[in-house]
Formats: C-alpha cells, sequence, structure tokens
C-alpha cells in the first residue's frame, strides 16, 4: 500500500497523501466542460496544477456526469492522446487516463500513460484483460447504473455494504485476472448513482473501506452533493470541497481528486501534518 509502480518505471509513493489534478477534455463536463479543449490551454493547465502541488494529472476524454452523452472510442482517443503525448514530452508527472474503454486504455499506456482511472471498474468488455495485460495502476470505481441514468432513483438497502461488496468482488476479478494487489486503487464513487443522504453515509462510514487494505481515492470536488447542501453553484463550491478533502484524509484517503489543486493540497498537507505528526 505504499507505492504504486506503473509499467514505464514510474512510481507514485502513497506513504502521505497524493493530489490528483483534474483535466477533462471535454465540452460538457460539469465543472470545467470546454475550458481545455485547445492543446495550448490543456498543457497550460497541466503545468499550473504540476506547480500547485499535484501528483497525478488525470486526464479524460469523455464526461461522466448525469446524463451525458456517450463519446465513441475514436472521438475519445482524438482527444485524449495527443495531450498524453503532449504532457509526457514535457513533464515526468504521473499521468492518470479516465476512461472505461480497452482501446483507449491500450493507447494512452502506450502514449505514457502510467494509471487507469476506470468509473466501471473495468467492466467494458475487454477493460479487465487489457488492464492485466499493460501491468499498470488501476483505479476501480463504483457507479451505480450507468451515467446516462445514474442518479435516476437510485437505491440500496445499505449502501456502505453495498458499495463495499461490489469494490471487495471486482478486487477479485482482477487478481483472478492477473492484476497485481499491489497495483489497486479504490474508489467508492461519490456521485456516481447516489443520492445526497446516500453520499453522506458513505463518506461518513469512509473508514470502513480501510479493511480492504487498498488505497481510497475521494472524488468530491464541486459536485452536486455540495451544491445540494449549501444551494450554490459549481463554481463557489471551492470551499466545501476542500473541506471535504480535509475530512477524507482524516477517514484514511490516499488520494484527492481535485479541480482546485493548491488549496486542496494545503488543507491536505495539515490535516495528515496533524493526525501522523510533522514531517
Amino acid at each position: 500500500m505504499n507505492a504504486l509502480a506503473s509499467c514505464h518505471g514510474r512510481s507514485l509513493n502513497l506513504s502521505h497523501p497524493r493530489i490528483m489534478g483534474i483535466l477533462n477534455v471535454t465540452p460538457d463536463s460539469f465543472s470545467d466542460g470546454g475550458r481545455f479543449l485547445k492543446p495550448d490551454d490543456a498543457l497550460r493547465q497541466v503545468e499550473k496544477m504540476l506547480t500547485e502541488g499535484a501528483d497525478i494529472i488525470d486526464i479524460g476524454g469523455e464526461s461522466t456526469r448525469p446524463g451525458a452523452e456517450a463519446v465513441s472510442v475514436e472521438e475519445e482517443l482524438s482527444r485524449v492522446i495527443p495531450l498524453i503525448e503532449g504532457v509526457r514530452a514535457q513533464s515526468d508527472a504521473f499521468i492518470s487516463v479516465d476512461t472505461s474503454k480497452a482501446v483507449v486504455m491500450r493507447e494512452a499506456v502506450a502514449a505514457g500513460a502510467d494509471m487507469i482511472n476506470d468509473v466501471r471498474a473495468l467492466r467494458e468488455p475487454g477493460a479487465l484483460e487489457m488492464a492485466a495485460g499493460l501491468k499498470t495502476p488501476v483505479c476501480l470505481m463504483h457507479m451505480h447504473g450507468e451515467p446516462r441514468s445514474m442518479q435516476h432513483r437510485p437505491y440500496y438497502q445499505d449502501v456502505v455494504a453495498e458499495v463495499k461488496a461490489f469494490l471487495e468482488a471486482r478486487v477479485d476479478a482482477c487478481e483472478q485476472a492477473g492484476i497485481d494487489r499491489k497495483q489497486m486503487v479504490i474508489d467508492p464513487g461519490f456521485g456516481f448513482g447516489k443520492t445526497l443522504e446516500q453520499n453522506l453515509t458513505l463518506f461518513r462510514h469512509l473508514q470502513d473501506f480501510q479493511s480492504l487494505e487498498l488505497p481510497i481515492l475521494v472524488g468530491v470536488s464541486r459536485k452536486s452533493m455540495i451544491g445540494a447542501v449549501l444551494d450554490i453553484p459549481v463554481q463557489e463550491r471551492m470551499p466545501a470541497s476542500i473541506a471535504l478533502a480535509g475530512l477524507a484524509i482524516w477517514l484514511g484517503a490516499s488520494i484527492i481528486r481535485t479541480h482546485d489543486v493548491r488549496e486542496t493540497a494545503d488543507a491536505v498537507k495539515m490535516c495528515h501534518a496533524v493526525a501522523n505528526g510533522y514531517p
């Protein structure tokens, strides 16, 4: 649980919390859709996030917000591969590709990506086999349903137990496919097929997921659960996002996925210092 090693020889030490900076090269992502479609704008944003303290750059070419339209393999490749190549050409940063498609996984890793971040937990055709063959870290996320319909009356008898059982099953499937447990990260999937109350319950019980003995990724940056509690628009959700990032570290998260790198990195460092001592 101390490090993730990519097939390119780069490693990510998880002995202390890490920051994953979000870069969506999509026209329709809920927070920053359309902002980084031009390659120069995207590369400048990467440089900014790395300067501000990002340890991982998470590049996605298909929006997974509720109601988002599906994107073809060709379109997703055209969005993410040139950017991964561009980042790799100018930096040795740890790059994550946010995709569920086996072909995109293969091409992204060939272009220099170090990690696969899959909201469908390698359940799409060929994804599990592809990830196993690539021998690079994977993040397995829980999602109830599909992005197009996941927020239509999601129901659980026990959201914590069911999400945990799903992740345990996916971890088992990965191990059976040949993926080393040391290469896995889990993500409870806040906002992906969960009501506000279910999200809050899941967050409150985040420590329960430590029993899987795997790094936990938490992504709640600017999400609708914040808007529902505070009744504020996306552009005003940074302070609450940072508060949740601090709580997540306190409850055992290893990686925080965020739009606001500098502010989140500062909060995470302080929370870690209080919980574990400094340095």
